[in-house]
């Protein structure tokens, strides 16, 4: 009972933390996008900021704690294509604690969330609606622009969140563009988000959650006769990291 209490307690702040944050935000990232507009055409520096209201909100969120490991980039301009497994909304949080900056592939429907979907726009990220041919060539075509820009894209190859521990099958998009586009393939390794939010809830969990940053692998020589191949070889990847993730925890809880 006491506990159950605790958590809806935090959840209220937490929700109402990330609404004030929401709002500051919408003036801080107008006058960072009109200030840089004429020399920033990726909106490299406008979604930069944005990201760090994750940062920010899980700083004040008492019932998560994130960590980022494995190897970083040297160079944040460095395009790639990232991909990463899903298992919940938060996955988004925590892997906009990455020091660099992405533009995320997401539905069409979060772009339709009042000042929230401004504030996507606005950073440069890249609306998709589910199960739509035009659509999806469309956001492919933005993705490659974001690349072009010298800007990374972020995409869930899953397409929809998945029950913790679980690797769904990978689509083929994210690896066809990596192909066209001649850029690298970022794997991501996400585990400890499921307890964070539970799918179809609105109130939080304790979680210990942890972003593993994969070896690239690299596009080069591939063609589009290769997407198969460079699509599994990223799933065995994030599936390997998900395994070391969960073989670390294990490890530290005994």
């Amino acid at each position: 009972m006491v506990g159950g209490l605790r958590v809806t307690l935090w959840s209220l702040c937490s929700w109402a933390v990330l609404g004030i944050c929401v709002a500051i935000w919408l003036p801080m990232m107008a006058i960072v996008w009109l200030v840089t507009a004429p020399f920033d055409k990726g909106r490299y520096w406008t979604g930069f900021l944005f990201r760090k209201l994750a940062v920010v909100h899980q700083r004040l969120t008492p019932l998560w704690h994130f960590r980022v490991t494995g190897t970083l980039p040297d160079d944040p301009r460095r395009p790639y294509v990232v991909v990463s497994n899903h298992e919940s909304f938060v996955d988004i949080l925590l892997i906009s604690h990455l020091p660099w900056e992405m533009k995320w592939l997401s539905k069409v429907e979060m772009f339709r969330i009042p000042v929230v979907g401004w504030l996507m726009r606005m950073a440069g990220d890249v609306p998709v609606t589910r199960g739509t041919t035009d659509s999806a060539v469309e956001a492919l075509r933005q993705c490659r622009d974001r690349l072009d820009k010298r800007v990374s894209v972020m995409v869930f190859p899953e397409g929809t969140r998945a029950e913790e521990g679980v690797l769904l099958p990978f689509k083929d998009g994210a690896f066809r563009l990596a192909i066209e586009a001649g850029t690298p393939v970022l794997p991501l390794a996400v585990a400890g988000t499921a307890t964070a939010l539970r799918k179809h809830s609105w109130r939080l969990g304790d979680s210990t959650a942890v972003v593993r940053v994969l070896e690239p692998i690299s596009t080069e020589g591939l063609t589009l006769a290769d997407v198969a191949m460079l699509r599994e070889q990223a799933r065995d990847r994030i599936g390997a990291g998900l395994k070391e993730l969960r073989d670390e925890a294990a490890w530290s809880h005994q």
